[in-house]
């Protein structure tokens, strides 16, 4: 281990870290709480927000949000949505409407109950279109979003990954690997995103309106090789 690595090793177990669970009005949600050892000083700033992928948990995140939080200096709070890693399980088939819904009625009483009133959403696929929706509608609330290949239209290259990756589901070892961070969620976890995107009637979903809404800063990332989405994406 290099000195680097030491010194964040040493950041990491000086970081004051809290688990809670709550509930959204549908579903119980796990939340872990960061808070860097060095905040920044005179004021308390925005905080963090994480959320995660199409098949994403707190776990998958790995150190990531805690390296953002440090370098930073701001607290940072990562969930896990309805029926992914230990939450709750789906209570029924996901709808079409599955991201608006997690933006129109989830985050709104997550941010609520943990008192956030000034965020920076950072949100990974499924996570970067619910922050985009929410920031068009609540911009009072958003200091600025980071999406990493959110998703603002269905491509044909989207539907191809994910046929793909339900042949890889059901041909290796990948739902093994999957129950690691979603247990018993993870059969509904994964058909639920995938049976709801190859859906015909998914096919026309697009946030292109809400994007005007969305007066804070933007840093939108979307990799070239992405096997789920292209840079037009971002364009």
């Amino acid at each position: 281990m290099n000195s680097k690595d030491s010194s964040f090793q040493a950041a990491s177990e000086k970081a004051d870290r809290r688990r809670l669970v709550i509930h959204d009005g549908r579903y119980r949600l796990p939340v872990e709480i960061i808070e860097p050892p060095v905040r920044s000083t005179g004021t308390t700033g925005p905080m963090l927000v994480f959320l995660h992928e199409g098949l994403g948990s707190i776990a998958q995140w790995r150190d990531f949000p805690f390296a953002v939080s440090l370098a930073a200096h701001l607290s940072a709070v990562v969930y896990e949505r309805g029926g992914y890693g230990n939450a709750d399980p789906l209570d029924g088939p996901r709808s079409i409407r599955y991201i608006h819904e997690e933006a129109l009625q989830s985050l709104p009483e997550v941010l609520r109950q943990l008192q956030i009133e000034d965020a920076i959403l950072i949100g990974h696929s499924d996570g970067g279109s619910i922050a985009l929706i929410f920031a068009a509608l609540w911009p009072q609330k958003v200091r600025g979003i980071i999406t990493e290949a959110a998703h603002v239209f269905v491509e044909d290259s989207t539907l191809a990954g994910i046929r793909e990756a339900v042949n890889q589901y059901d041909s290796t070892d990948l739902p093994e690997r999957l129950l690691r961070y979603h247990g018993s969620n993870t059969e509904a976890a994964f058909r639920g995103w995938s049976e709801t995107w190859l859906s015909p009637a998914f096919r026309d979903w697009n946030i292109e309106e809400y994007l005007p809404g969305v007066r804070c800063p933007v840093l939108a990332i979307q990799g070239r090789d992405d096997e789920y989405g292209t840079p037009a994406q971002v364009e």
